[in-house]
């Protein structure tokens, strides 16, 4: 029997709960099956908590946040909510999580399963076989830089201001955790930022080459400006192995990459903190798809990639990845079975709720464990 292993559950707002749901049923597969239990602790985030406790994110569930070997996380915000004060608003929940818990590295792989290569907006040659972690700094830059605001100015326009900073720290920490993932995969490393125009740029190609040079000469370094990232994402996205880019860069890149595979409701995301004295470290799983609250209640959601959240904290924050490697064959089997949400519909395929695709993975993942 292993341990039992300490989770936070929020569901948040939307399909947050609808999806969570289905991890909940994979748990308790794993707890009859794999003897592998895990203590669960549910809280609210975004704007459950705000309607519930009048704030994105109560003391005491960072607390839990902080205590716990792994958070997961379904999905915040909603239409609800949008005329809040922007400091009170439910994504300010999300980002406290992120910077109280110092998870400054956010780890977006897009892969593309082979049974969905037809629902890519590229040629299936360009996307078959793809696997591409983006590895994006997620406490700094200009998300977090100060001075920010809007101030008027004395002849009555407004301006509005945001602050990119890095310092050689915040650099060096991503980067030595993305060469490490690199040598871990097919050893590439591609770094982007734009150098060419912004200095915050120059210092991030300096420190990341520096780096290189210290301790990881064994792994292929390659420097690239954002724009022309963007534009080989969609050219030859199989180029890359990982990438490495700063906060704001990533946030798009990493979307972009999402939709090669076909949708963002097939791919998870692993946001991770500093290795502590004990070995372990703070970790937040979400899917990459927002709330959805067009279709929340409908039971129509897709659950992957929440499920396949799961699996990538089983793989960095529970040292199970033969269980991770079951869930993502699980997932692999049951799409390559026809099996579709609404949202990775194609024609010929059978159109399932979000419970039925839970359901079938639960199935699929006995057949593959018997």
């Amino acid at each position: 029997m292993v341990s039992n292993k300490n989770m936070l559950v929020l569901p948040g707002d939307g399909i947050g709960p609808e999806v969570m749901r289905e991890v909940r049923r994979v748990i308790e597969w794993m707890d009859r099956r794999r003897a592998v239990s895990f203590d669960l602790t549910e809280g609210k985030v975004g704007g459950a908590a705000i309607d519930a406790h009048g704030t994105p994110l109560t003391d005491e569930t960072m607390a839990d946040a902080m205590a716990a070997d792994a958070v997961l996380l379904g999905a915040v915000g909603g239409p609800k909510w949008d005329d809040l004060p922007f400091a009170q608003k439910p994504e300010r929940g999300l980002l406290r999580l992120r910077k109280d818990m110092d998870l400054f590295a956010n780890l977006r792989p897009a892969m593309c399963f082979d049974a969905l290569v037809e629902a890519s907006s590229l040629k299936p040659d360009l996307v078959a076989g793809l696997d591409i972690m983006i590895v994006r700094e997620l406490t700094a830059g200009v998300y977090f830089g100060e001075p920010r605001g809007i101030e008027t100015l004395p002849n009555g326009q407004r301006r509005g201001i945001n602050t990119q900073s890095y310092t050689t720290d915040e650099i060096r920490r991503v980067a030595a955790l993305s060469f490490e993932l690199a040598r871990k995969r097919n050893g590439k490393l591609c770094s982007v930022e734009k150098a060419n125009v912004m200095e915050s740029g120059v210092l991030w190609r300096e420190e990341v080459t520096k780096l290189h040079g210290e301790s990881y000469g064994d792994v292929e370094l390659s420097h690239m400006y954002a724009d022309n990232c963007a534009m080989q994402l969609v050219r030859l996205p199989k180029q890359f192995d990982v990438i490495v880019t700063d906060n704001l860069f990533g946030d798009m890149l990493s979307d972009a990459a999402a939709m090669l595979t076909g949708s963002l409701g097939m791919l998870p995301s692993a946001s991770l903190g500093a290795v502590d004295e004990t070995g372990r470290r703070k970790a937040l799983y979400e899917p990459v798809h927002g709330s959805a609250p067009d279709i929340a209640g409908q039971g129509s959601a897709n659950p992957l990639a929440t499920l396949l959240s799961f699996a990538m904290a089983l793989r960095y924050s529970f040292d199970l990845p033969d269980d991770a490697d079951l869930i993502e064959q699980a997932v692999e089997n049951v799409l390559a079975g026809g099996l579709r949400t609404s949202d990775i519909m194609q024609e010929g395929k059978a159109r399932v709720s979000t419970t039925v695709m839970g359901e079938s993975l639960v199935r699929e993942m006995d057949k593959l464990a018997a």
